[in-house]
């Protein structure tokens, strides 16, 4: 047996991809994509008639250019997740532009058009996460949006203080960015190429992270992302789920030597509790203190903006 079955024996297993074929190979249970994902794809041969589909579909709708442009962007991203659905039984999740991310109220508007775009289209909103970035705004976009049946996947988590706030307002899943913790304390920290796995910055954040979240009863799925290497990924098994790119799950299928299930649910630990209740000032103060969080929180912002700039340039070309 391969790694990438026994891994699936206790976590569920998530494409981090928006090309088709790949998700078709692994079989995974759900997929994930972001705007640098669907920048990628968007640039494949194959995905033209989507890509075509969503421009006709805006210059139907009207409006100046930037109102088409909008509306494109957003098409194309459901037709990929439409595309995806096909493939899988489980859920896709779809984020929205990162540039909102600051803004409740518009993080809930446009996560309502497009869990609209998707109804039209026949996919209950049940099969659909909407990823909003881990902001103050993020989180209390998804309190309400989880109120109104749609499942949030917040992203770009990086500390103990967004954690806690998303658990309890109740959103349907986290997705704590391994890889990215490693490389800034990589970076940072100049011992960090004497940790073993055990020690990995990252691997431990998810793996408190897990605990934590048994140990206090919260439903919200934990999900580690942004994986650097095999062994990561294997030391987090028995984690809700795991969002692995192709890649990875390449080298899974190809390695037979035994893992075994690192995080179960039943595992003592100590809580790692804030307040009763995080106010909005108590997780600006705590987050303003964790310099690592800080910095890749923004820079995941910048960068997936960047990739949604690029997508709407592309784009602009068939206007």
């Amino acid at each position: 047996m391969n790694q990438l079955e026994l891994l699936r024996k206790y976590t569920k297993i998530v494409a981090d991809s928006g090309n088709i074929t790949e998700i078709i190979r692994y079989h995974p249970t759900d997929a994930t994509t972001n705007p640098s994902l669907i920048l990628k794809v968007a640039l494949l041969e194959k995905y033209q008639p989507l890509l075509k589909d969503a421009i006709i579909y805006a210059q139907h709708l009207g409006g100046n250019k930037n109102i088409q442009l909008v509306n494109a962007s957003d098409k194309f991203l459901i037709n990929i997740g439409v595309e995806i659905l096909k493939y899988i039984p489980g859920k896709v999740s779809t984020e929205i532009d990162a540039r909102l991310s600051f803004n409740r109220g518009a993080c809930i508007a446009k996560a309502c058009k497009l869990i609209q775009l998707y109804q039209d289209l026949g996919i209950p909103k049940s099969r659909i996460l909407i990823k909003l970035a881990s902001t103050w705004e993020g989180i209390e976009a998804a309190k309400q949006l989880e109120k109104e049946g749609i499942h949030c996947n917040m992203t770009l988590l990086f500390s103990y203080i967004q954690a806690q706030a998303c658990a309890d307002a109740g959103v349907y899943l986290i997705s704590p960015f391994v890889g990215r913790i490693s490389d800034w304390y990589q970076k940072h920290t100049l011992n960090y190429l004497k940790y073993d796995v055990t020690e990995d910055p990252g691997v431990n954040f998810v793996r408190n992270l897990f605990n934590f979240y048994k140990k206090n009863s919260y439903k919200t799925i934990v999900m580690g992302a942004s994986f650097r290497n095999i062994l990561q990924i294997t030391a987090l098994t028995g984690c809700d789920a795991l969002t692995i790119s192709p890649p990875f799950l390449e080298l899974l299928e190809n390695l037979t030597v035994p893992i075994e299930r690192t995080l179960n649910p039943w595992t003592k630990t100590k809580a790692r509790i804030f307040s009763s209740k995080i106010t909005e000032s108590f997780f600006r103060w705590k987050s303003n203190q964790d310099i690592m969080a800080v910095e890749k929180l923004s820079e995941g912002i910048r960068n997936f903006s960047y990739d949604q700039h690029k997508l709407e340039q592309l784009l602009l070309e068939y206007f």
